[in-house]
């Protein structure tokens, strides 16, 4: 696996080399006439594929050179597809197959190398190929990970503050006050205000930031994308889910008449903000504006388009303003410019001052182009002669915003990537527009198709999300839900660079897109990767036309009574199916004929159950099930011995699971009453897991509840003793306890522990050795003084989740003193707490706190009734939630405590508006009696 690469530059051929190099294993014996035909074919197309490598590098191939280009990939692609179904097949059943199959194919490489001249011309490329080479090594295209080093590629610290903090970006404060100002001026009937710019002038950047800006001024609010297809039922529902600020997932089988209806009678009385972002075409508004109703609450639409026709239709005729977004100024653009690459222009040497001017006249004030420059230019060393030659390179520049010249900037990007990153870059072609690109699938995926390799002794999954990190640094992606490890879990892709790259990738071969419809497709070609998008309702793929049996990669969104066939597609590697309520089961029925699937990801709830013969898939890596409703797998499920990522959604662990030795991530998988005790003992032998993710149903009740506990702990700890990161246990409604502290071994590399329903009696000492650990959640007897001291000596905490039990314990005070909790950043306590108390510096780094306290009992606690808990100490406070426990108190302590809290947020940096939440009100005391009531 390690050895296989795939390209966009050399297509297959460097897994092919590897298939050949076993070919001439001992495990094939063949007779020495193939042997030394096959031998012959290895060192001719290792030429070739060296050559190929240097012209990838190339910006500029003549016609010839890039027919011949073709001819050799295609050639390479089928050739490795042969050998896939021979080698799939008994020996005795392919030998004359192969004879027969390499004699042909040996004298088309012969043929290849000198045909129409081609050898000649492979003469004439040398010199240019030289220049090539010291090209490449000015642009340092060839720079690698040094073979030395085990360093990973972490999110460039400057990216996310562009896309995220308001205080970075530059020249946005006089549009966004201006907007600010035609949104808020106090005008009580309803007003639509539209964007309108060029892609990459930063029209959804400057309507985010007003939207943040003003939205609590509005009882509801709502952020949506429309795209050039969108799905309007989807739409609609997140605009539903996000004015009632809850999930509305289960309105998915209502059509969009229900959805309006709904939204029409929520919205109907309320002064609603909503923000359209990217309409594309007049039918999509008018059925997004049916749903917003007219009132006179003095509600807002505020909409983004790069269409100046759409942009007027939007606002006619609600009292409406068009405003139109104009490209940076020249300043701004330098100050952008310079702090993506230095931190500010003081920093800038003094010898690149004039280049760099030149390169942010030419990018003509489009942030996306200045960030895109920028992000190339930080890659660079400060030697003159390499921002000359990139500047040089530029073109003309964008004076007359033509998409062209922005097209040029972007291709300068690509160009400077290294091919195994342009290869992963236009694979994200396969993706409709402003999808959420899920950056695990997507390494999974890059890792399937053989994108992927492994260097410096890494794992391919850690090495998938280098090029992951390294596409985000270079600003060629966009990061998304940056977690508090620094590590982004999703990107989008902008609408240029996604044109970009899906325009490269049809000139390649490399993916046949089919999401619109007017885009011309070369009929005589082999597909090789191929998206089609069922939401758009015109979509037609034209069976006649286009050749599907060679597909590598097949990605289906949406559903269609006329769906292709996956039968038609023998040699696909990766298949993912994002669908409908309507896809049915039958679908499914002959994908157990896909021998080579790599990637197999079902995303419909309407699956309910897989084919049993799934175990023939034998090359599987990835079964992605998660958002189906399969609730039991096939028993032939064990029989994938080389399957890495199994991700379920509460199917039974079955027996057998010992025997896939090579499962790295075990994820939704449920562990009911029926569950052998065998099965739980298997599961500790699988020493490769690195995440682990489960619910237990074992009942309390039962008389055997204690071994099958053991068994589990047992299995456990033979785990976290081996290479398990990530940890969490579901524990179903009236389940046993897992006794975990009974675990012998300290958990050394675990990142996340995430127990909640598992009760510690006490800390266990191999808690405090757990210097990797920066999530935790766990449920404890009673939480102590002792226990916040053992738990804030912990170094790499970010995340802790604090559960108490006990009710009838006395309760103390809990105190944080500054030398504990240097980096949590979140900190949740839930259970009956007295009340907590932060000192000076305690918690530096926390930015969101949620507690639940007694009111009655923390009252009592404070000399002079006044309540002080020391959160006007938290400098980096920015979310808080109380939850206040009525019972016991008078309704005048839990009002002096909620304005005692509000009080000392008032005096933080962040102003953080907190939030309250009282229970057990029914147990208020007022004039010595309860009142029942509230609630």
């Amino acid at each position: 696996m390690e050895g296989i690469m795939v390209s966009v530059a050399t297509g297959a051929m460097n897994s092919l080399l590897d298939k050949l190099t076993a070919l001439l294993g001992k495990e094939f014996r063949l007779h020495n006439g193939v042997k030394r035909d096959i031998a012959f074919l290895k060192d001719e197309l290792s030429c070739i594929n060296a050559l190929l490598e240097k012209l990838a590098n190339m910006e500029v191939l003549d016609l010839q050179t890039k027919e011949w280009r073709k001819q050799v990939r295609d050639m390479a692609y089928d050739i490795e597809d042969c050998i896939d179904e021979y080698m799939h097949q008994p020996y005795q059943q392919t030998s004359s197959g192969i004879i027969g199959f390499f004699h042909v194919y040996v004298q088309k490489v012969k043929e290849l190398v000198g045909h129409h001249g081609v050898a000649q011309q492979i003469n004439e490329l040398k010199d240019r190929i030289v220049e090539a080479k010291h090209r490449r090594k000015r642009y340092k295209l060839d720079t690698e990970v040094d073979p030395g080093t085990n360093n990973m590629f972490s999110i460039d610290p400057r990216l996310p503050a562009l896309y995220v903090e308001s205080s970075d970006l530059v020249g946005i404060d006089i549009p966004r006050d201006y907007l600010i100002n035609m949104l808020d001026d106090g005008e009580p009937l309803l007003k639509v205000i539209s964007i309108v710019g060029l892609g990459g002038l930063g029209k959804t950047t400057l309507a985010n930031e007003a939207y943040k800006k003003i939205c609590w001024q509005f009882d509801c609010k709502a952020f949506v994308s429309v795209s050039q297809k969108p799905d309007l039922k989807k739409i609609l529902r997140v605009i539903l889910s996000q004015v009632k600020n809850q999930d509305c997932s289960n309105t998915e089988t209502g059509d969009e008449n229900q959805l309006i209806n709904a939204l029409r009678g929520f919205l109907k009385n309320k002064r609603y903000f909503i923000v359209i972002d990217d309409v594309w075409n007049t039918q999509a508004w008018k059925t997004i504006k049916c749903a917003l109703l007219e009132n006179t609450c003095g509600s807002r639409i505020l909409v983004t388009t790069r269409i100046d026709t759409i942009a007027k239709s939007c606002c006619s005729p609600h009292h409406g303003t068009v405003y139109e977004l104009r490209p940076l100024s020249e300043a701004d653009s330098m100050s952008l410019f310079y702090k993506r690459i230095f931190g500010s222009e003081d920093q800038c040497p003094i010898n690149l001052k004039d280049v760099a001017t030149e390169i942010i006249k030419k990018c003509g004030g489009l942030p996306l182009a200045i960030i895109t420059m920028a992000s190339l230019m930080a890659t660079k060393s400060d030697k003159r002669e390499e921002w000359v030659t990139v500047c040089n390179s530029i073109g003309l520049g964008l004076q007359n915003y033509e998409v062209e010249e922005m097209e040029r900037i972007l291709s300068l990007s690509y160009n400077d990537l290294p091919y195994h990153l342009k290869t992963c870059l236009l694979y994200l072609s396969m993706y409709p527009e402003d999808y959420e690109v899920d950056m695990f699938q997507l390494t999974r995926r890059w890792i399937a198709e053989g994108f992927v390799k492994v260097r410096s002794g890494r794992q391919l999954v850690d090495e998938g999300k280098c090029y992951f990190n390294e596409l985000i640094n270079r600003s060629l992606i966009q990061p998304i839900s940056i977690g508090l490890d620094g590590q982004a879990t999703a990107c989008r892709v902008h609408d240029m660079i996604l044109d970009l790259i899906v325009s490269k990738a049809v000139e390649e071969n490399f993916i046949t897109p089919n999401a619109d419809p007017t885009q011309t497709l070369v009929s005589q070609e082999k597909v090789r990767r191929l998206s089609i998008d069922y939401r758009a309702t015109e979509t037609v793929m034209s069976q006649s036309s286009l050749i599907f049996s060679h597909a590598r990669s097949l990605s289906i969104f949406g559903y269609s009574e006329k769906m292709l066939s996956i039968s038609n597609f023998q040699a696909l590697r990766v298949l993912d199916l994002e669908s409908s309520v309507k896809l049915q089961n039958c679908y499914l029925q002959d994908i157990c004929h896909l021998f080579q699937l790599r990637y197999l990801r079902i995303a419909a709830s309407s699956i309910t159950r897989l084919p049993e013969q799934i175990g023939e898939l034998q090359f599987l890596e990835t079964l992605d099930l998660r958002r189906t409703w399969i609730r039991k797998l096939p028993a032939s499920i064990v029989k994938l011995h080389r399957l890495i990522f199994l991700l379920v959604n509460g199917s039974q662990l079955l027996n057998g699971v010992g025997n896939m030795q090579f499962l790295e991530e075990l994820s939704g998988i449920s562990i009911y009453n029926e569950c052998t005790k065998n099965s739980l003992q298997e599961l500790g032998s699988l020493t490769n897991l690195r995440t682990l993710r489960l619910t237990w149903h074992i009942s309390d009740s039962r008389s055997d509840r204690a071994v099958y506990t053991d068994i589990l702990a047992s299995s456990l700890g033979k785990l976290v003793s081996s290479r398990l990161h990530f940890l969490r246990i579901i524990r179903g409604p009236g389940s046993a306890d897992i006794p975990l502290d009974s675990w012998s071994s300290p958990p050394h590399l675990l990142r996340e522990l995430y127990v909640p329903g598992c009760c510690f009696q006490r800390i266990p000492e191999w808690m405090t050795s757990m210097a990797n650990l920066y999530r935790l959640c766990i449920r404890a007897k009673q939480v102590t003084q002792d226990i916040l001291h053992i738990l804030g000596g912990l170094p790499s905490l970010l995340d802790l989740e604090l559960r108490s039990e006990a009710a009838d314990e006395p309760m103390k005070m809990l105190s944080f003193c500054k030398s504990k909790f240097q980096c949590l950043k979140i900190f949740r306590l839930y259970g009956p707490i007295m009340g907590v108390m932060f000192e000076v510096g305690a918690v530096p780094q926390l930015e969101s706190f949620s507690i639940e306290i007694r009111a009655c009992q923390a009252q009592s606690t404070f000399a002079d009734d006044h309540p002080d808990l020391g959160i006007h100490h938290l400098a980096s406070l920015k979310d808080l939630n109380v939850w206040i426990n009525c019972g016991g108190a008078k309704v005048e302590e839990v009002e002096v405590l909620e304005a005692a809290i509000t009080h000392a947020t008032n005096l933080l940096p962040n102003h953080p508006t907190p939030r309250f939440y009282r229970d057990n009100q029914e147990g208020v005391v007022k004039d010595g009696a309860h009142v029942k009531g509230g609630g």
